[in-house]
């Protein structure tokens, strides 16, 4: 009898055993997850990188306006920053001499025709950047009188950093953007022959056919430097990295169901759009644009947008 109790106890003891296996083995399989994503073709066009550096205009020549004898200032027919002509008076000087004697020589003998007047004139045309003396200064044979500023000589500088000579000294023209929105086609004039040795940036010369601008406005000069045709490319967004960011990919859509890692290299990155080396994805290829982070490399999708 006992033999027989405990060999019934042995068998309720296994089949509890088994049941619970079984209990556990259920439990343990999961089910199976499907991500909600939205979905964007690649896109097949053209492609073009830009340069964008700055450059300041000026005058590269100065025109210096000085008195040609020993005298009294008489009038000043100059205003800074107001634009004047070769050839046009500048200032009138009386000489010291004329100035001590006055009319008396003139009413002892008619005759006799000195003023003692002497008009000093622009040598070239441009703006007046500078006056130094007013009605009534005595000022000496030589000393500076007035700046002007050649007009001819207006351009912009360019501060190129050295590296990124080959773009810009092989091409004839650039385009200039201006801080208010209006353009200017620039041409490569020359290349200072000195390089600044802290920033390493090498000045270059661009002129215009603007001339009514002032000086020392920062405009944005747009260099091409990579220009394609016809190219693949996605939106940022679509394309993950690990941390390091050397190993980039992006979840390409096999299915309504199901969207597969495939491991790719960048080109150029344009407009929030990265373009697409390899491998070679068509117009037609679909990607994961949204709740495309974290997933394993096959993954089960459910397409809510395109």
């Amino acid at each position: 009898m006992k033999k027989s109790s405990f060999y019934f106890l042995f068998l309720w003891l296994m089949a509890i055993s088994c049941h619970s296996r079984k209990t556990t083995a259920t439990e343990e399989k999961e089910p199976e997850i499907t991500t909600p994503v939205t979905i964007i073709s690649a896109s097949n066009d053209a492609m073009v990188e830009y340069i964008e550096l700055n450059a300041t205009s000026a005058f590269l020549q100065k025109a210096y306006v000085k008195a040609s004898a020993n005298g009294y200032i008489a009038s000043v027919n100059a205003q800074i920053g107001k634009m004047v002509s070769s050839g046009q008076n500048v200032f009138t000087l009386k000489t010291k001499e004329a100035q001590s004697i006055g009319n008396t020589i003139n009413l002892l003998d008619t005759s006799f025709r000195f003023s003692g007047i002497i008009s000093i004139k622009a040598g070239t045309a441009g703006y007046i950047s500078e006056i130094n003396h007013q009605p009534d200064d005595y000022v000496q044979e030589g000393e500076l009188l007035a700046v002007i500023s050649d007009v001819r000589s207006f351009v912009f500088i360019l501060n190129l950093p050295y590296e990124l000579r080959p773009y810009v000294l092989d091409k004839k023209t650039v385009e200039l953007l201006l801080p208010d929105g209006n353009s200017l086609t620039g041409n490569i004039s020359s290349a200072m022959a000195v390089v600044d040795s802290a920033s390493q940036t090498q000045n270059i010369v661009i002129t215009v056919n603007e001339k009514n601008l002032p000086t020392n406005l920062i405009a944005k000069v747009r260099v091409v430097k990579t220009a394609k045709s016809n190219t693949i490319s996605v939106p940022k967004q679509s394309v993950l990295s690990d941390e390091t960011q050397t190993s980039f990919w992006v979840m390409k859509v096999m299915d309504d169901t199901t969207a597969v890692k495939v491991t790719v290299t960048k080109g150029i990155e344009i407009n929030e759009r990265i373009e697409i080396l390899s491998p070679k994805f068509s117009g037609i290829d679909k990607f994961l644009l949204t709740g495309n982070y974290g997933l394993p490399d096959t993954a089960k999708i459910k397409i809510v947008q395109q």
